[in-house]
């Protein structure tokens, strides 16, 4: 596993051999305007195998899907996401890859709060990409 970046409490990490490009100190605020400074967060990039391993052990669907948050306790979580689906799926939300990868991390943040699909989710997503440009 490649370190990709680490900074306090948010360590970027990646299974992959070739690890996305992107401004990490972007997500590093976003992550600390959601979930605030001292939330501890991993963010790992994995291969579709893995992610298909993760979606059926914890969430009993046998497939590969783009992004997988597990909040672990109130101040520490995980993100996986699939780099490859990711690029796919970006097609379908008219985004560019780079573009969905924020959307598809901010979209996760509010996962680890627990909140779920829905008009509150959108609005507190919307907020959000808007503050960043997103």
């Amino acid at each position: 596993m490649k370190i990709i970046f680490d900074k306090d409490n948010f360590i970027i990490s990646s299974t992959l051999q070739n690890t996305p490009k992107h401004d990490w100190v972007l997500f590093d605020k976003i992550k600390n305007k959601v979930m605030g400074e001292k939330y501890e967060l991993g963010l790992t990039f994995i291969g579709k195998e893995r992610m298909r391993t993760l979606n059926r052990t914890h969430r009993e669907k046998d497939y590969t899907t783009d992004v997988l948050s597990f909040p672990l306790d109130k101040s520490n979580g995980e993100i996986f996401i699939n780099i490859e689906k990711a690029n796919k799926k970006s097609k379908d939300f008219d985004r560019t890859p780079k573009n969905y990868l924020t959307f598809l991390f901010i979209h996760s943040l509010f996962h680890l709060q627990g909140l779920d699909h829905g008009e509150r989710m959108e609005k507190k997503e919307m907020e959000i990409r808007k503050l960043f440009g997103i």
